[in-house]
């Protein structure tokens, strides 16, 4: 194991934020990793883990303890299933498995990160979530010591959450398997209304995988999610929040408030969430608040390709960042009532 102290994290962050941390630790393997957590339980030190760090704030001050940047290697493809190293690079998986003629992930190209944080978040865009192919994730159960196994079920999935994300200082992935599909070249069903227009498909079509693959790479690329060292617009962590889920009466309630706004025939959008629920977009809800493309004139502004990414502007501290965040969540609460919640996990700060 590469170990380092006083090392910065920013550069491990696709945000480019944060302070260093006391002492870094990159682990190459499983057995490494497991090492570097239990020595670091037992001896009562706060842990940081650190994967393509697609999903990070860390604050200025930076981690007073032991971060873990997980580099671990391997992708293994048995018939139609899948297991990858939590340290795999998330967007050149889905690309091998494309050119396997697998489907199933396709539509997830082009997102930053690792294989390992995938489970976490329930990771999903463009009508496709890891859920519906993860089969088991691997993990080390820091509670009990042991190396685990956990199934689909077990993993508690839902809409940008799961059991990990819900107990985060519990278990720390360590590879993840996945159940694909052989379609004889075609993607999964075409969900997603923007993919099946800009394929010329109906939702629940299927298409080459490539075409879907480059497709939702053109379209992420449009909106400043796919990573680019030279574009400030990808300076980010994608999606910084969550769209919200309201309860019947909520979403009543929020349409009232709609109507009052922007007119009596405005309809703000509505997705089925579930009985008794209805999701609604964030970046809907932002635009309308009046924080639009490009929004702000300091070093952390609003993305000028999507008003859902928060960016750094090339010069921003983590408090700028989060300055303009608060913001946001505060004008939209202003105006409709909905409080936004983060996305990326923060590390020493909060909204």
């Amino acid at each position: 194991m590469l170990e380092l102290h006083d090392a910065p994290l920013a550069p491990l962050t696709t945000f480019r934020l944060g302070g260093p941390a006391a002492r870094l630790i990159t682990a190459t393997t499983d057995a490494e990793v497991v090492a570097a957590v239990r020595d670091a339980d037992a001896a009562g030190t706060p842990l940081l883990l650190i994967g393509g760090g697609s999903n990070l704030v860390i604050g200025d001050k930076g981690f007073a303890g032991t971060a873990l940047r997980i580099a671990t290697e391997g992708f293994s493809l048995d018939g139609t299933t899948l297991e990858l190293a939590a340290g795999e690079v998330w967007t050149d998986a889905v690309a091998r498995t494309v050119e396997a003629g697998l489907a199933g992930i396709e539509c997830l190209a082009g997102i930053p990160g690792s294989a390992g944080a995938t489970p976490i978040q329930n990771v999903g865009a463009y009508g496709q979530e890891v859920s519906s192919t993860i089969s088991e994730v691997i993990a080390y159960d820091r509670k009990t010591g042991e190396t685990v196994t956990l199934t689909n079920a077990e993993c508690a999935f839902s809409y940008r959450h799961s059991r990990f994300k819900a107990d985060p200082d519990r278990h720390v992935v360590l590879r993840v398997r996945f159940e694909l599909e052989d379609a004889n070249g075609l993607s999964a069903p075409v969900k997603y209304a923007e993919t099946a227009r800009t394929l010329g498909v109906e939702p629940g079509d299927r298409v080459p995988l490539t075409d879907a693959r480059e497709t939702v790479l053109k379209l992420r690329a449009g909106k400043g999610m796919v990573l680019d060292p030279e574009d400030h617009d990808t300076w980010s962590a994608g999606s910084f929040f969550t769209n919200p889920i309201l309860t019947d009466e909520a979403f009543a309630a929020f349409h009232a408030r709609v109507r009052e706004r922007l007119g009596a025939d405005a309809v703000p959008p509505a997705y089925p969430a579930g009985e008794g629920h209805t999701k609604t977009s964030a970046a809907w809800l932002i635009d309308k608040s009046g924080f639009t493309k490009g929004y702000g004139t300091g070093p952390a502004r609003i993305s000028t390709k999507h008003t859902l990414a928060l960016t750094n502007r090339g010069e921003a501290s983590t408090e700028d960042l989060l300055t303009l965040a608060r913001e946001v969540v505060a004008g939209v609460h202003d105006a409709f009532g909905i409080t936004l919640v983060n996305e990326p996990v923060t590390v020493g700060v909060s909204l």
